[in-house]
C-alpha cells in the first residue's frame, strides 16, 4: 500500500514538475495590430473607399427612384408596351446596382479583397514577430487574448500529431 502510494505521488511530482515548465504567454493581437500606424492608415483607407462606394450606391439608387417617380407621373399617359419597357428598365436598374453592392461588399466582394490586400502582410509581421519573441524568451505556447486567433505559437515539441498518426497507422499525405 505504501509503495502503491508512494509511486503514485512520483508519478504527480514528475508531471506537475514537467507541466510548471512549460512557459506559457498571453497577448492580445487586435491590440497590437490598432497600434500599429501602417494598419491604421490601412484602416482609414478601408473606411474612406468603403464611404465612397457607399455613396456611389446610393446615388445610383437616388437615379432609380427619380425614373421611378417620373415612371409613376407618367404612367397614365403611356401605352401598355412603353410602360412594360420602362418598368423592365426600372428593374433592371435596380438590379445592376444590388449586384454592384455584392460586388463592392460581398463576402469575396472588392472591400473584403483590399482589406486583405492591406492588412495580411501587417498580421504576418505581427504573427513573425511573436513567433520570434517565443523563440527568444523560450515560451512553449502563446494564446491570442482578444480571442482572434487562438494558439499563435507552439514548440514543436509539443506537437504529437505524427504520435497519433502512428497510433492509427496512418501516414502523412
Amino acid at each position: 500500500m505504501f509503495r502503491k502510494l508512494s509511486l503514485i505521488v512520483g508519478v504527480m511530482l514528475v508531471i506537475g514538475s514537467t507541466i510548471s515548465a512549460q512557459r506559457v504567454a498571453i497577448v492580445n493581437v487586435s491590440g497590437i495590430l490598432e497600434d500599429l500606424p501602417s494598419f491604421k492608415e490601412a484602416q482609414t483607407e478601408i473606411d474612406q473607399l468603403s464611404a465612397k462606394w457607399r455613396q456611389d450606391i446610393s446615388q445610383e439608387y437616388d437615379k432609380i427612384k427619380s425614373l421611378y417617380n417620373k415612371y409613376q407621373a407618367e404612367q397614365v399617359l403611356l401605352s401598355d408596351e412603353v410602360r412594360a419597357e420602362r418598368e423592365e428598365e426600372i428593374m433592371n436598374k435596380e438590379k445592376e446596382v444590388r449586384d454592384l453592392q455584392k460586388r463592392r461588399f460581398g463576402p469575396e466582394g472588392d472591400l473584403f479583397q483590399r482589406r486583405q490586400e492591406l492588412v495580411s502582410p501587417l498580421q504576418d509581421e505581427v504573427f513573425s514577430a511573436i513567433e520570434d519573441y517565443a523563440k527568444l524568451k523560450g515560451f512553449d505556447l502563446i494564446f491570442d487574448k482578444s480571442g482572434a486567433a487562438g494558439l499563435l505559437y507552439a514548440s514543436p515539441e509539443f506537437d504529437k500529431t505524427d504520435d497519433i498518426r502512428r497510433e492509427l497507422g496512418v501516414r502523412s499525405k
